[in-house]
């Protein structure tokens, strides 16, 4: 077997005499050596590993090189001389010196040699003449010359500047090693063990083998610390998957909201039963809300007093008070009807779609099915003429995302989408309800926009979908386990239990006719 670049460096070393001018560049053994440069340092960096076999010093050193242009000026000669060779005697038009060899870039270095002149009263239009009869000295390609014997250094660095701006040079900084005889030097190339097999410790053939230091110092890869919540890894994803399809997440810091938002300004009668104590939590003595806009406030109390859409048949008593009573938010819906009434008040309608991922809060005992905090996922789509078809394809689309491929819709009633629809898909066998990611999705009414007033409101069509993440159906998500289990520190993967009245507090006994018309146009 040819010995490597490793032995071949050794031997060669050990022909250099010792003491401190004794040593080797590497640049110099790999030219020696006929081998290319990184092979050497690959062969000094092991030789490194192995102890004190031999010791480097990396040096940095600084050299010229001709670049492509450089070796044809070198061939060729410059382009100021090119120029004047080729230019005739009697010279000619500055538009055909220019194509001379060399003349574009050769004429302005030839005038200011002062080789040529420009005649602006020559007959017949200005010329370019020469004013030098004799050969002159091509200065430049005797640089490049002298560069490539390796006489660089010899030459004034004003000289090599201008060569390199020129582009006739390149500076090349080279990293070398000068290496040295190691304490432990020697010309024999033993392979280190890197690991103790059991067979080295039975036969006792460890004690006689070179092992490989151990770098205590080396920076291992960083562990892991922490990990997400599952619920949390499924919000992750929901809200990459809102972010692929194009939406912005909506602002949803007011935990605490006023009843306005969360209730009347999705048309939810003050007498509702789910604005009930047991159902929602009204924080007892806390400061009143903000005062809604005055022009919202009115129009919306005069769809609850005439039982316009939204609250079918209630025709119920509006009073600002309860209106600005502060409760822990019960749905971000709250969140899309701000939404909606900053982009009705906008002068230029721009269509929009939003989304949102956030904590929500039901006063309810806890149970395998149930939370009192839980997250809900909120989706959002304003544009001119959207019908049911687009947000059926909507929620095929964000589904699909996630796996879940075949969907059933059934119709649904919910106070502020008309129509609405329910999800359901089919999961191992059997048909199951996805309330947990998708309450319900449905379009806003034309009377719910119109309500929220202003010029920005053309009258546009609006897809709305909401959902409880806290609330876990048959495989729809990996955030498995119970509410119970999602407590502490037992976060195991285990089977969730559906939720199957997730609507239960917007039924009412109008929900399957017809819906009024909006009153007075609203």
């Amino acid at each position: 077997m040819s010995p490597g670049v490793a032995e071949l460096l050794l031997q060669r070393l050990e022909r250099e005499p010792a003491g401190p001018g004794g040593g080797l560049c590497s640049l110099a053994a790999a030219a020696a050596l006929g081998v290319e440069h990184q092979a050497v340092v690959g062969a000094v960096k092991s030789l490194q590993a192995r102890g004190e076999v031999i010791e480097a010093q990396p040096r940095c050193s600084r050299r010229w090189e001709l670049s492509p242009e450089g070796r044809e000026v070198l061939r060729d000669g410059s382009p100021e001389v090119r120029l004047l060779r080729s230019l005739p005697p009697g010279g000619l038009p500055p538009g055909e010196a220019s194509k001379l060899p060399g003349g574009a870039v050769g004429f302005s270095k030839a005038m200011a040699n002062k080789w040529l002149r420009l005649d602006k009263g020559a007959p017949g239009g200005p010329r370019v003449l020469p004013t030098v009869q004799d050969a002159v000295q091509d200065a430049v390609q005797e640089s490049l010359r002298r560069v490539q014997r390796g006489e660089a250094e010899q030459l004034p660095e004003r000289e090599l500047a201008e060569l390199k701006r020129r582009k006739l040079l390149l500076e090349v900084t080279l990293k070398s090693y000068w290496i040295t005889k190691g304490s432990a030097f020697s010309t024999a190339v033993t392979r280190q063990e890197t690991e103790l097999t059991p067979d080295m410790i039975v036969t006792g053939s460890w004690r006689a083998r070179p092992f490989k230091p151990y770098n205590f110092s080396a920076l291992g890869l960083p562990p892991a610390c922490g990990h997400l919540h599952p619920l949390l890894k499924v919000r992750s994803q929901l809200r990459q998957i809102f972010l692929e399809m194009g939406f912005s997440e909506m602002p949803t810091q007011n935990f605490v909201e006023s009843s306005f938002w969360n209730f009347d300004a999705l048309f939810q009668p003050q007498q509702h039963p789910a604005r009930d104590q047991h159902d929602t939590f009204f924080l007892l003595d806390p400061a009143e809300a903000p005062a809604p806009p005055p022009a919202y406030a009115a129009k919306v109390k005069k769809v609850h007093s005439q039982g316009g859409y939204g609250s079918q048949g209630y025709k119920s008593e509006w009073r600002m008070e309860e209106a600005r009573r502060n409760l822990l938010r019960t749905h971000t819906t709250a969140a899309s009807a701000r939404a909606l009434y900053r982009l009705a008040r906008q002068e230029k309608f721009c269509p929009v779609k939003l989304f949102s991922i956030d904590r929500v809060f039901r006063n309810e005992s806890l149970d395998a099915t149930h939370l009192a905090e839980f997250h809900q996922v909120e989706g959002l789509v304003a544009e001119r003429g959207l019908g049911l078809a687009h947000l059926l394809g909507l929620l095929r689309q964000f589904f699909g995302k996630l796996g879940i491929t075949r969907l059933r819709f059934k119709p649904a009633y919910n106070p502020y989408t008309e129509p609405s629809v329910e999800i359901f898909s089919y999961h191992e066998g059997l048909w199951g309800s996805l309330g947990c990611l998708s309450l319900s999705g449905g379009l806003w009414g034309v009377s719910r926009l119109c309500v929220t007033g202003g010029p920005g409101a053309p009258r546009p069509g609006a897809l709305g979908g909401a959902g409880e993440l806290g609330r876990v159906p048959p495989g729809a998500a990996a955030a498995h386990g119970a509410p119970r289990e999602r407590r502490g520190h037992r976060l195991g993967a285990v089977a969730g239990a559906p939720h199957h009245d997730q609507i239960r507090h917007q039924q009412h006994p109008r929900a399957g006719r017809a819906p009024r018309q909006p009153a007075d146009g609203l």
